[in-house]
């Protein structure tokens, strides 16, 4: 009890924190949701900074972001946590611009403020915005940087078709992508007798593929002789957390198994060869961004948006099946090992392929940044 005071009073002192900064100094506001968003919001901090010099008022919901304690050069940071405090900031927000990666604006409790706000979404996913969001998930944005093509696509056909009002749509790109692109970690590695390593990296949900699979997806692996990461969604921690015990404990003591729970992961990620996962935008950005195939296991298509084929539009994460790697029903997850080895064999064939399918389908690639910084000091009053 005495806990749950101190913390609400810590994120009213926030929220008070953020109402004392003048009117005229709220000019450009980020959001974010949670301590791994960060690396969503951080290509376009470092742009605004060394070609605008913006100052930003970050706020978040992270009470143990490391940015309340060591805010960046030109930053403010806040923390208003995710209830009552974070209503109320929204209800009440009176600034030029805000960023966030949070869908859903207007459709629950979180609303838009009665004072003159521009909201501009930051795509946190290369996916599609029509199957697995909410069917309103964007409507009420009155911009959006879109990762690719297939984003202004998506959009507009559902404003034409519900006669919504037209948002301004970004040929943005995406920051996360770009990241791992600095990395220069593309293609396969020299591996020097080391196993093959592989990423399971699947979503959350009923039809998860750690939810519906659990054991039956990392013992094929590991007895094929391939060192496995596995790296869960957060949202299976929080709602599914035994499958995950189960997983741990059975492999406690194998040294080629490794429960990877960091909400960054950039470390899996980029030593990895080759990801396993379902219907996660994570495939397209291991992909895409280090240009190494994916194997994906063919679960249930994670839907949250039941009418989604009403804009007549095949989700990207649909198409990307076909060109990204290979689909595996999972009537044959016992056969993933000798899958996986046969895919480390072929890697280096995969790199031309997905390297021209990434300037097919991103915008902007290692300068989107840039062009959201611009845009964004565009609309500062």
């Amino acid at each position: 009890m005495l806990t749950a005071i101190r913390k609400m009073l810590r994120e009213w002192r926030g929220l008070q924190a953020f109402k004392r900064i003048p009117r005229e100094e709220r000019m450009l506001v980020f959001y974010s949701e949670g301590r791994g968003y960060w690396t969503y919001f951080e290509p376009i901090y470092k742009a605004l900074q060394a070609n605008h010099g913006a100052p930003i008022l970050y706020v978040t919901s992270a009470e143990n972001d490391p940015l309340l304690e060591k805010p960046l050069k030109g930053m403010r940071s806040f923390y208003i946590g995710e209830g009552t405090m974070r209503t109320l900031f929204f209800a009440t927000l009176d600034a030029d611009v805000l960023l966030m990666t949070m869908p859903d604006l207007q459709s629950f409790h979180i609303k838009r403020s009665p004072f003159s706000v521009h909201y501009t979404y930051l795509h946190h996913s290369i996916v599609s915005t029509h199957m697995i969001y909410r069917a309103a998930a964007f409507d009420h944005f009155d911009s959006i940087l879109c990762v690719g093509p297939h984003h202004v696509t998506e959009t507009r056909a559902r404003e034409k078709l519900l006669d919504l009002r037209p948002k301004a749509l970004i040929e943005h790109g995406y920051g996360r992508l770009d990241t791992i692109l600095e990395s220069g970690r593309q293609g396969p590695h020299e591996r020097h007798g080391e196993p093959v390593q592989i990423l399971v990296a699947p979503t959350w949900g009923e039809n998860g593929l750690i939810e519906r699979h659990g054991l039956d997806v990392i013992r094929p692996l590991i007895d094929a002789g391939l060192k496995v990461v596995l790296r869960p969604h957060p949202r299976t921690r929080k709602l599914t957390p035994d499958k995950l015990d189960v997983i741990a404990a059975y492999y406690r003591d194998e040294p080629r198994f490794r429960l990877d729970e960091d909400s960054d992961a950039t470390t899996s990620l980029l030593d990895s060869d080759i990801m396993l996962s379902d219907w996660s935008g994570a495939a397209l950005e291991f992909s895409l961004g280090l240009e190494r195939p994916v194997i994906f296991a063919d679960v249930p298509r994670k839907v949250l948006n039941s009418e989604y084929t009403a804009i007549g539009i095949e989700p990207i994460e649909v198409q990307a099946r076909e060109h990204l790697g290979v689909v595996v029903p999972t009537d044959k997850l016992a056969e993933l090992g000798n899958i996986a080895c046969a895919m480390a064999v072929d890697s280096k064939k995969w790199q031309t392929a997905l390297k021209n399918i990434r300037q097919r389908w991103i915008y902007n690639s290692g300068q989107s940044g840039d062009t959201a910084a611009a845009y964004l000091v565009s609309l500062i009053k």
